[in-house]
């Protein structure tokens, strides 16, 4: 189910993320990231979970397309009880998460393969792109910051609904798991989302790390 790899992927990244305010140097961040982009399953693993994104999001907007053209004049008032809320924004919170993303691969991943952008450091001899000031530069600049998490925010919405709808789709549909399912949807993106949101609000507020919230 691609849905879970992309879970999983959030869970890694921001464990990856996390590692810039729980120690005291960016280390551990660039030696994370170095092995992430130079893996080659893991190289393979993303090419097939951004090319799965990337059908999921031209099969969401040719679905959309139809639906606008069904029926080409709007209802006056919309019956908002048949869908979700998060169901009618689906595709609209899906577009702005992939600009997101791309502005993301932009900011990181070029700059440090195509345009020599990126300072480097070197660990035990090794020379690794210090991605970690990019990340860290980033997170002082206040549209960004806004930016950042206004998509975050809306990530949330996406996988609300997506995580309860991966479910249903598959036809497991019960009395008493659904409930937990749907209980363990909203733990999960509560807690990915408000992690990825507390790394730059750590950085623009002045917080060193997270020992100094504590």
């Amino acid at each position: 189910m691609p849905g879970c790899s992309w879970w999983f992927f959030l869970l890694v990244h921001l464990g990856i993320n996390l590692s810039l305010i729980v120690s005291d140097s960016r280390e551990t961040f660039n030696r994370a990231a170095h092995f992430m982009g130079t893996n080659v399953i893991v190289k393979v693993m993303e090419f097939i979970l951004f090319g799965g994104f990337l059908l999921h999001m031209f099969y969401g907007v040719i679905l959309q397309l139809q639906n606008w053209f069904a029926r080409p004049k709007r209802y006056n008032m919309e019956n908002y009880s048949q869908t979700s809320f998060f169901s009618k924004f689906m595709i609209h919170t899906a577009v702005i998460i992939t600009l997101f993303l791309v502005i993301h691969l932009f900011d990181f991943y070029f700059k440090a393969k195509f345009f020599g952008e990126v300072p480097l450091v070197v660990y035990d001899g090794k020379e690794y792109h210090d991605l970690g000031i990019l990340v860290i530069e980033k997170f002082k600049m206040g549209g960004f910051v806004i930016f950042y998490i206004a998509c975050f925010l809306l990530l949330a919405f996406h996988l609300l609904h997506g995580f309860q709808s991966a479910f249903q789709s598959l036809g497991l549909n019960h009395r008493i798991y659904t409930p937990v399912i749907k209980a363990l949807g909203v733990i999960y993106t509560i807690l990915v989302t408000s992690g990825f949101i507390l790394i730059p609000y750590i950085f623009i507020s002045g917080c060193k790390k997270l020992n100094s919230l504590l």
